[in-house]
């Protein structure tokens, strides 16, 4: 017989410690009918008991989850996830308890018939109340500073960013499961080394005869030992897997055959995974099969902060969203909480690597309890022992920001750490994932945490801090484990004020996420950026062309993260890696996300997919050295390409061209002085300045020579960019061909951050340069079923008309 979900319950609420077992219960109390996995604000809101923006105080009550399950004989009951404190009883005898929301309950049951199944969610919010050990530090970001005390999510409790809804209730599977199971497995590890591939495995299974494990059409017979079978499967040239960028994520199926009956124990692959920290020991990178991978992704959010979902289809069009934009890795931070093996499938699917935080963020946390360091002990080894199969899985990190926060508390060195907490989960990595590596914590690396040259940081120079462009390169960034958070504008329209036209400053203001006691607030980081790109006064331009003001604050952030990567992924770059902070918004508005709390794209996504293409030209203005070309190759195969470098006068007219075909070989990177293609002197990045500036912009191409695929674009505005709109001569052609709804769009003169709004369709690749002489097709998605031919305008943020197109066009 197979696991038995249980999905129907009724949910009552009650004050705190009303009832202390549900014969308590009376029988007045009315009862919501619900599901699980759900969690309570979801059950609420499904009943339109729910409000996201006034939610209440969800942990000042009691909450019962309440069903009826059948069954005969030995069962095992299994809870995945139980938020927060939670009572588990039979028939009205407590059974079970649970004071950690990461710990799944396991619960052994003699079933007769029928039986009454009750989950008791005793509220967090009193037990929160009450004052425990004296921190060495205390922090902002999280309230209050109990909840260190206890093994839950932050999510509702950070006030600067995150709604505050409250993680109660059963928020993963319920399952009941008939005994005996057939096998239990122990372990499960694999391991690989020059093209040979190993799963090492441990099961326990009483009764059983025989048992053979199989992979990739090889099969080896398990060694007996009274109930414990064990075996190592050797497979000799296995394709390795792969992150998506540098080359297939390949993967292959296991089974286990006991006894003659054959189990699929799921899909696992082969690689190997090493921390590279440079020749001065103070860097830090992957290394994915003894290549270098540049990893750029993003940090996640949970999909849906109110029910805390985790089914596939919940991951899927976040992660296929990353997976299109060229993004390699999810940062899961610590602040978050640990998501289902769904989530994991799906990066081994799509080849995204995972950095996986325990749920450690900030805090002081309380080693020296032996009861919250078991929690924390078995958190751990439940969560990598759920995920063994998982080759997407590479980092495991103690934690974030815990020893910057100790560190810019004044805190000594030797205090910012937990001996204690270290040891313990380094073990549990070691035992539980050796093909893994395992991060003290994120920030670290330097003589303080967060220094950017030094190991892992958390670069928010370029961003909150307010430095210039230059300092991402300046810093010397080794690896940003977060970096460039932003409050990016989503599409569409924006709430005006009906009688003078200008954004909203109350409604939009608070949907900008902030840190808590920071005296920077990330709207007018955008504006200071604005300016320093456009040379316009945001605040006027926000009054008095608020249309203007939101297209160039959208622009911005594009134009940011594209010439911040490009700094960190140009030849000779001493940056790793960099992971925005966010992929997703968790609520409405500008937040942090590049894509918006719907799961859709904003325009900084688009630069984004740009800036992390696997073939890629960039440049880089070397002052008195000129402008350097670097070419990107991290696929697996060589590339033959032409580049193009053109320079443009009044952004049309062409004063220098020069054309080049070569090779990229797999897996690399080269720089080619632009005077080197010239082949004689020219002022390129205008550093000489002898005489008046010959060109405004400078543009280079790269296009498979084969096939002429454009691959990349770069451009470089050696008097910048400059606010200027005139006409441009821009065209567009709607078309239709076998791929769906297109616009061709062209040029006379540069045009910049081009971008169409079609409120039927989805733009795939706009807020985009374009130059003269370079066409290039817009291609779209419908937003829904049904619609008809799309209907839009094209704009840049440098032209003075935009162009109709569609049927009325």
């Amino acid at each position: 017989m197979s696991a038995v979900p249980l999905t129907n319950w009724e949910m009552i609420r009650t004050p705190p410690d009303a009832a202390a077992s549900p014969v308590d219960l009376g029988s007045d109390l009315v009862a919501i009918p619900t599901q699980a996995p759900r969690t309570v604000a979801s059950a609420l809101l499904a009943h339109g008991a729910f409000h996201a923006a006034d939610p209440g105080a969800l942990d000042r009550h009691d909450f019962w989850y309440r069903t009826t399950i059948h069954g005969k004989g030995p069962h095992r009951l299994v809870c995945d996830g139980l938020a927060t404190i939670a009572e588990i009883f039979l028939d009205g005898h407590l059974v079970a308890s649970s004071k950690s929301m990461f710990v799944p309950v396991e619960v052994m049951l003699d079933l007769q018939s029928r039986h009454d199944l009750d989950i008791c969610f005793r509220a967090l919010g009193p037990q929160l109340d009450a004052p425990g050990r004296r921190a060495k530090w205390r922090q902002r970001m999280v309230t209050p500073q109990t909840l260190r005390l206890w093994r839950t999510t932050f999510l509702g409790r950070m006030p600067g960013w995150c709604p505050p809804v409250h993680a109660v209730g059963p928020f993963r599977a319920i399952e009941l499961r008939p005994l005996p199971e057939r096998f239990q497995i122990e372990a499960f590890k694999t391991q690989y080394e020059d093209g040979r591939g190993r799963i090492v495995i441990a099961l326990d299974a009483p009764g059983i005869a025989q048992a053979q494990l199989s992979c990739d059409g090889r099969e080896i017979a398990l060694h007996r030992d009274g109930a414990r079978f064990t075996g190592a499967l050797d497979l000799p040239d296995i394709a390795p897997w792969w992150p998506h960028t540098h080359g297939e994520p390949r993967l292959h199926d296991v089974s286990l055959t006991v006894d003659g009956q054959r189990s699929q124990l799921g899909r696992t692959g082969f690689r190997t995974i090493e921390i590279d920290r440079d020749a001065d020991g103070t860097g830090f990178s992957f290394r994915v099969n003894g290549v270098p991978v540049f990893c750029r992704g993003a940090c996640w959010t949970s999909p849906d902060v109110i029910s805390l979902a985790g089914a596939r289809e919940d991951y899927e069009p976040l992660l296929v969203r990353a997976r299109d934009a060229h993004m390699n890795m999810i940062r899961v931070g610590g602040t978050m909480l640990y998501e289902t093996n769904a989530f994991h499938e799906l990066c081994d699917e799509l080849g995204i690597l995972v950095w996986q935080d325990f749920m450690l963020a900030n805090f002081d946390y309380p080693a020296t309890d032996p009861d919250w360091c078991a929690l924390l002990r078995d958190e751990a080894n439940a969560f990598l022992s759920r995920t063994r199969m998982s080759p997407s899985l590479v980092a495991l990190c103690g934690g974030s920001e815990v020893w910057q926060q100790a560190a810019m508390m004044g805190v000594a060195p030797g205090a910012w750490s937990s001996g204690v907490i270290d040891e313990l989960l380094a073990t549990a990595v070691a035992e539980n994932r050796p093909d893994a590596v395992y991060v003290p914590n994120t920030p670290s690396g330097g003589a303080l945490p967060f220094e950017p040259r030094h190991g892992i940081t958390h670069y928010y120079g370029v961003s909150a801090y307010m430095r210039p462009l230059r300092d991402a390169r300046d810093a010397q960034v080794r690896f940003a484990a977060e970096c460039l958070g932003f409050a990016h504008l989503p599409e569409g329209p924006v709430e005006l004020e009906p009688e003078r036209g200008a954004v909203v400053q109350p409604c939009w203001g608070e949907r900008v996420p902030g840190d808590v006691g920071a005296i920077w607030y990330f709207e007018e980081v955008r504006n200071y950026y604005l300016h320093a790109l456009y040379g316009i006064d945001a605040d006027r331009m926000r009054q008095e062309n608020p249309t203007r003001y939101l297209d160039l604050s959208r622009a911005t952030t594009v134009e940011i993260v594209e010439e911040v990567f490009s700094a960190w992924r140009r030849h000779g770059s001493p940056t790793r890696g960099g992971l925005v902070w966010f992929l997703k918004d968790v609520t409405p508005g500008a937040g942090w996300g590049v894509l918006d709390h719907s799961g859709e794209p904003k325009p900084v996504w688009h630069g984004l997919r740009r800036a992390f293409r696997p073939v890629q030209v960039l440049l880089s203005d070397e002052g008195l050295n000129g402008l350097d070309v670097h070419l990107v190759n991290d696929g697996a195969k060589m590339r033959e390409v032409e580049l193009t470098l053109t320079c443009l006068r009044d952004g049309s007219l062409p004063v220098m061209r020069a054309t080049r075909r070569m090779e990229l070989a797999p897996h690399s990177t080269s720089c080619i002085p632009a005077t080197g293609l010239w082949g004689a002197f020219f002022d390129t990045a205008y550093a000489y300045r002898f005489g008046p500036p010959s060109h405004d912009v400078t543009c280079a191409g790269l296009v498979d020579a084969t096939t002429g695929e454009i691959l990349s674009e770069a451009f470089h505005f050696p008097l910048g960019r400059g606010a200027a709109q005139s006409d441009l001569g821009l065209e567009a052609e709607l078309f239709r061909d076998e791929h769906g709804w297109a616009l061709r769009v062209s040029t006379r003169a540069f045009a910049q951050s081009v971008h169409v709004s079609d409120t039927g369709y989805q733009p795939l690749d706009h807020w985009r340069h374009l130059a003269p002489g370079s066409p290039r097709v817009i291609r779209f998605v419908p937003r829904a079923t049904g619609n008809g031919p799309p209907q839009g305008k094209v704009s840049a943020v440098n032209g003075l008309v935009d162009i109709v197109y569609g049927v009325d066009g």
